[in-house]
């Protein structure tokens, strides 16, 4: 099928967005150029993650220009709980994640949507040159291959967070409420069927990166405490070698003094090995601590978002929605964890007809 164009698809596109006031109106400009004339039907959904600049106002005024649904959080949840809660509100049936610094341009997007086509749940946009600091770009790669390393996930060295995937996926953690989320993680509980294409990756014209190394190697000790194991084996397997040590030291310590009738190292000896089994047991119990900090901030339902405020566009709000809606969840759990009043989506396949009769209204909006 051709890049360029994909009558049968809709789609939502879901930015997160801190201190870009600067990029947004570009940025908007850009998606919207891109799938006006690709898609069936789109929308854009910002979510502004408690910006300390203008961002809401800027979104603000660009709901009366776009399809666009703005998001505001009551503060600051980070960029994965952000993509969650705008996951969460897509009407369509394919969404499209992007950042919101322009460094993936949206004309890309045509690329991601043609291998979904083609029969992959998840299309993953892998830059062809990375435009970052070497620091930046070392601890990256190594997040990368901790989730595929640790985590299992296969298609872990072409992530990245320019990605396309099907609606239809969320309902594979359409029950998760930890605030440590990890979108990447969470899609491999629905499918196996990932791929990537390569892309362009432009240098940032607006602000600063938001991650830091220190902030990556954050990002890699939740996701190790949160999604696997390891750390608890790891921990264990250091115990037990401790163990097997010390006690051939002091199985050597009974033996040389059997023998030679006297000491062998002394108390310097006996403190060093003290010491050394302490140190690992400390980080035994430390490891542990990270695990029931997790149980602990689980058992308490701590939300991974709380929306603030919601703007729709006129377009927008008199859209048909692509996909199927129950009402099963509660408006208390809506306003909750920043889902819609319509609750969890069920049938992401429309039919030709709806698809024309959907074709139809949003022609007949945009014409009035």
């Amino acid at each position: 099928m051709s890049e360029s164009c994909f009558p049968e698809l809709s789609v939502s596109v879901v930015i997160p967005c801190y201190n870009s006031q600067a990029s947004l109106p570009q940025l908007l400009a850009n998606v919207s150029a891109v799938l006006a004339d690709t898609v069936l039907a789109y929308e854009i959904i910002c979510v502004n993650d408690s910006s300390s600049d203008q961002t809401w106002k800027v979104l603000s005024e660009l709901v009366q220009q776009y399809p666009l649904q703005a998001i505001d959080l009551m503060r600051n949840y980070g960029q994965q709980n952000a993509l969650l809660c705008g996951i969460r509100a897509a009407r369509h049936e394919v969404i499209v994640t992007l950042d919101d610094d322009l460094q993936n341009p949206p004309s890309e997007i045509p690329k991601l949507l043609s291998k979904l086509v083609d029969g992959y749940d998840v299309v993953y946009g892998t830059p062809a040159v990375y435009r970052q600091s070497f620091l930046r770009s070392v601890t990256s790669r190594a997040v990368r291959a901790l989730l595929r390393s640790v985590l299992k996930v296969e298609a872990a060295l072409d992530i990245s967070s320019f990605r396309a995937f099907r609606t239809c996926l969320r309902e594979g953690f359409s029950d998760f409420r930890s605030p440590c989320s990890s979108l990447d993680v969470l899609l491999t509980w629905a499918t196996t069927k990932a791929t990537a294409v390569t892309v362009e990756h432009h240098s940032r014209e607006f602000g600063k990166s938001k991650y830091s190394w220190c902030h990556l190697m954050g990002v890699a000790v939740n996701l190790m405490t949160s999604y696997s194991l390891l750390p608890l084996r790891l921990a264990a397997i250091n115990g037990a070698i401790c163990l097997a040590i010390g006690s051939i030291v002091l199985v050597g310590l009974f033996v040389h003094q059997m023998i030679f009738a006297y000491g062998f190292g002394g108390v310097s000896l006996l403190a060093a090995i003290i010491c050394f089994l302490s140190g690992v047991q400390l980080i035994s119990i430390g490891v542990l601590g990270e695990y029931l900090a997790r149980i602990h901030a689980s058992t308490i339902s701590q939300p991974p978002y709380l929306i603030k405020t919601t703007q729709f566009s006129y377009a927008l709000d008199h859209l048909p929605r692509l996909v199927g809606s129950s009402s099963a969840h509660s408006q208390h759990e809506s306003i909750k964890y920043g889902s819609h009043a319509d609750g969890v989506v069920e049938d992401f396949s429309p039919t030709s007809h709806q698809k024309k009769e959907a074709r139809s209204k949003i022609l007949t909006v945009l014409n009035s």
